[in-house]
């Protein structure tokens, strides 16, 4: 994926999840199976992993290299990156840390809503600011995954939006 078409899928994933929980009634907003996240917490889940993220980015480029160095391989492809993060779930993995959601209040749902969407145009626009190589050349550590490069870790946060409301349509009452 270009750029280009990065910041597309996030934008529009990130709209379609939104648009899941806003349609949701507050029966099935704050379900969820036993040890399972509700719809609420799938929500608050995504702003702890986007913020952190839009708000690294941020960060001069230099500061990215010193930090957390530079990539020695190419970037993995959307589908491996998948493939990859889906096995590390399969063998246990699971969020943790500040990664793990508290409840949302149901009148909380909207505020919540419109954050997580601030966040994701500004990665938009961060991302903006890399060059195609640059997406390539630069890492960030993922707390299951390792270090990505920022093309990689961007292929995880867009997925990581259709993961959740996968998982959130799987929790509606029945």
């Amino acid at each position: 994926m270009t750029k280009e078409e990065i910041i597309l899928r996030l934008d529009s994933g990130y709209k379609e999840f939104t648009g899941f929980i806003t349609a949701l009634n507050e029966k099935d907003l704050m379900h969820a199976p036993v040890g399972k996240w509700n719809a609420g917490q799938q929500l608050d889940h995504l702003i702890r992993a986007v913020s952190p993220l839009s708000t690294g980015l941020m960060l001069p480029k230099f500061i990215l290299k010193m930090v957390f160095g530079k990539a020695n391989r190419a970037s993995k492809s959307y589908e491996e990156l998948v493939k990859k993060y889906l096995e590390k779930l399969d063998r246990g993995g699971k969020a943790s840390g500040r990664f793990i959601p508290k409840q949302i209040d149901p009148s909380q749902r909207q505020k919540s809503i419109n954050h997580l969407l601030r966040l994701v145009t500004r990665l938009g626009e961060k991302i903006d600011n890399y060059s195609e190589n640059q997406l390539d050349a630069y890492t960030l550590p993922h707390p299951l995954l390792g270090k990505l490069t920022i093309r990689e870790m961007m292929y995880f946060t867009i997925y990581h939006a259709e993961h959740h409301l996968e998982q959130g349509k799987k929790n509606i009452v029945k």
